[in-house]
């Protein structure tokens, strides 16, 4: 891991997520509230499941079995509870087969090595447990980048990190080993007068310009200009749709007792066969 580029500036991540402890996140909560449901959908029991990031102090809208042991992963010290291990994705401490759960929201989207935590995150399952994950995705705030173009001015930077899409999520999760990987993107679509209050927004879920490297601000001027780009594209009633791509993603630690998909060449029928018009089919 120390060969791997560093995109993301670990101290930097670990400042936006303590910078965020303890606020309310619409984002955030709408994560847990999915995950939720996707969870009620499981006709499984539960025991020992993982939290990483954030999700700790959503726990009430996750609807988490009674009765289950519940571990926290904190991306930050101010984010940890007294029970929580203070780790990263890509930095897992657990030992193999640790959990039969593990949620994760809000924070794969800024991690150096993705495909790496997921890894961890399936090594951690016990056979068969499940791994449910939110993260935001490419096309996530393209309103509000494309405002912060037009205010820097000839001197463009970086204050927003790029994310991946739900076909590249699709297949980190077969890399990693997954059996039965799914990930599947949906669109979450808020309305702001103010761009300020969308980027308090980002700020409260912890997420925001983690990239390495040196960092300009905006200053007085380059302020002007984005609320002048902003109401620029402000619809008739001064609001601006912004959106948010969201990935869901969902694997299981593979087990013996799961299904196998048919051996390559062990059909009977051949599709070309099946898919004739009945009238064009032998009698």
């Amino acid at each position: 891991m120390s060969d791997m580029p560093q995109l993301f500036d670990r101290a930097r991540r670990r400042h936006l997520r303590a910078r965020s402890a303890g606020q309310p996140s619409v984002f955030l909560q709408w994560m847990a509230e999915d995950l939720a449901e996707r969870l009620s959908a499981v006709a499984r029991d539960f025991s020992d499941i993982l939290l990483i990031g954030p999700l700790a102090r959503f726990q009430g809208a996750l609807q988490l079995p009674a009765g289950a042991k519940v571990k926290v992963a904190a991306l930050s010290e101010a984010e940890s509870a007294l029970d929580a291990v203070l780790c990263e994705e890509d930095r897992l401490p657990f030992d193999p087969g640790s959990f039969d759960l593990i949620l994760s929201a809000g924070t794969l989207d800024s991690v150096n090595d993705l495909t790496g935590a997921l890894i961890q995150i399936r090594r951690s399952l016990r056979p068969d447990g499940l791994f449910l994950g939110s993260m935001f995705g490419a096309g996530s705030l393209i309103r509000l980048k494309r405002c912060m173009i037009a205010a820097d001015g000839p001197r463009t930077a970086a204050h927003i990190h790029p994310q991946i899409d739900v076909r590249s999520a699709g297949d980190l999760l077969a890399r990693a080993g997954f059996a039965m990987p799914v990930a599947d993107g949906d669109r979450l679509t808020l309305r702001y007068s103010d761009p300020m209050r969308l980027v308090r927004d980002i700020r409260e879920a912890g997420t925001g310009n983690a990239l390495a490297g040196p960092r300009a601000g905006l200053g007085k001027s380059g302020f002007t200009r984005l609320l002048e780009s902003w109401a620029a594209v402000a619809e008739a009633d001064g609001k601006v749709s912004e959106r948010l791509e969201l990935i869901s993603l969902s694997g299981w630690a593979p087990a013996p007792s799961q299904a196998k998909p048919a051996r390559r060449g062990s059909g009977t029928v051949s599709l070309a066969e099946a898919l004739r018009p009945d009238d064009e089919k032998p009698r």
